[in-house]
């Protein structure tokens, strides 16, 4: 059974940074696609960045390109998101999803492991 548990969110004000961490545990880390994603009250969960099987490939929503940065650490079997310049509009809860297709795909649904999320509020 894949488990996947993120830390690392909290209250911040805009312009500051946090650093959030996903920690698997039950499948080899580079085996499948590590995405991040959020979800705002009232709104659909929403891709945030992804990492690729190798960590040789990442990808942004066009929302969060140049701010957040996606990591992996192989031997630690964690994944990271780094977010930099922080914005009221980056509030929600971020989860962290785990995905075995070969491809890589933004769309939640086909993600097959999700931690339980973590709060990310940015204050104005």
């Amino acid at each position: 059974q894949v488990q996947l548990v993120e830390s690392g969110g909290g209250l911040v004000q805009a312009g500051g940074s946090l650093r959030l961490s996903c920690a698997a545990s039950g499948h080899t880390f580079s085996s499948y696609t590590m995405g991040w994603f959020r979800q705002a009250p009232g709104k659909e969960r929403d891709f945030v960045a992804a990492i690729s099987r190798s960590g040789g490939s990442t990808y942004y929503a066009d929302s969060v390109k140049g701010r957040f940065t996606i990591s992996g650490d192989n031997a630690k079997n964690t994944v990271y998101l780094q977010m930099n310049s922080l914005k009221p509009e980056d509030t929600a809860v971020y989860y962290c999803a785990a995905d075995r297709g070969v491809l890589f795909t933004r769309t939640p649904w086909k993600y097959d492991y999700w931690g339980q999320g973590t709060q990310v509020t940015v204050s104005s």
